[in-house]
């Protein structure tokens, strides 16, 4: 098991970030993120707070270092392959924080990713030299934590622990050859850990940015500057004319595959 943790700020305020969060697909840093549903959402009575269930569906190039290990077949040509993610979320407005929560649905044999994120209303206070007034500027901290756990070959050695068997006289002499499995198990756990730490390193950066485009656009524009540029994003993805530009956004192009 592995860990991964990185914290920023974005400077723009707590109801411009939630609003983003929910309309950040499509964007010019997501190009491999090929639908998003809405499969739960609600408000709770008694706290006010809204909770959301998302499904994302997303194209990756699975890694060299991991593909050898997945049976023939089981990717797609060079490795292409389809995957979806649920991620859950929990505002609370008043309060000012919101808690998210993603994690792969495939690949969990392999390799589990789960990423959990707090964001927070934060306000700066702001004393120009040119007046007595205090100004409050307000700005939203995101803390992201990212748990890596590959169980690949763990059944395999959990199988062979229950089996019930007397010790000869041979085996107490000799290495057990059950020892060498899990350490190379581990090796090859540990390996997969780190792919997944490296690609989540480039995937985090790419979403900043994702956010940060769509987070101007709702500065500059508002809501109708991000539903046109989320129009256009589609269209670049699709690869399809003006005229059938609100077409079907999973359509995809072969070989286009982002690094998460």
């Amino acid at each position: 098991m592995k860990f991964y943790e990185s914290s920023f700020n974005y400077d723009y305020t707590f109801p411009a970030v939630t609003l983003a969060y929910f309309l950040r697909y499509p964007n010019p840093y997501s190009r491999h993120v090929l639908s998003s549903d809405v499969i739960d959402r609600y408000v709770d009575p008694e706290t006010k707070r809204l909770h959301t269930v998302r499904l994302h569906l997303k194209k990756s190039k699975v890694p060299a270092a991991i593909l050898k290990f997945l049976p023939g077949g089981l990717a797609g040509p060079n490795g292409s392959s389809q995957s979806f993610i649920l991620e859950k979320s929990t505002i609370d407005m008043k309060e000012g924080w919101m808690e998210t929560e993603s994690k792969n649905m495939e690949w969990t044999g392999i390799l589990t990713v789960i990423e959990r994120q707090s964001y927070k209303r934060l306000r700066l206070a702001d004393i120009p030299t040119n007046d007595s007034k205090q100004h409050v500027k307000e700005t939203t901290g995101c803390q992201t934590v990212v748990t890596f756990v590959s169980k690949l070959g763990h059944g395999k050695i959990l199988s062979r622990k229950k089996q019930d068997h007397p010790v000869t006289v041979e085996e107490e002499h000799h290495p057990k050859q059950g020892f060498f499995a899990a350490w190379s198990t581990a090796g090859i756990q540990r390996t997969i850990e780190l792919v997944g730490v490296k690609r989540t390193k480039s995937a985090l950066a790419n979403g900043k940015e994702g956010m940060n485009v769509v987070l101007e656009r709702l500065r500059s524009g508002g809501l109708v500057a991000v539903l046109e540029g989320m129009r256009r994003d589609r269209m670049e993805m699709t690869g399809v004319g003006e005229g059938l530009g609100n077409s079907v956004w999973h359509t995809r192009r072969d070989g286009d595959h982002d690094s998460d």
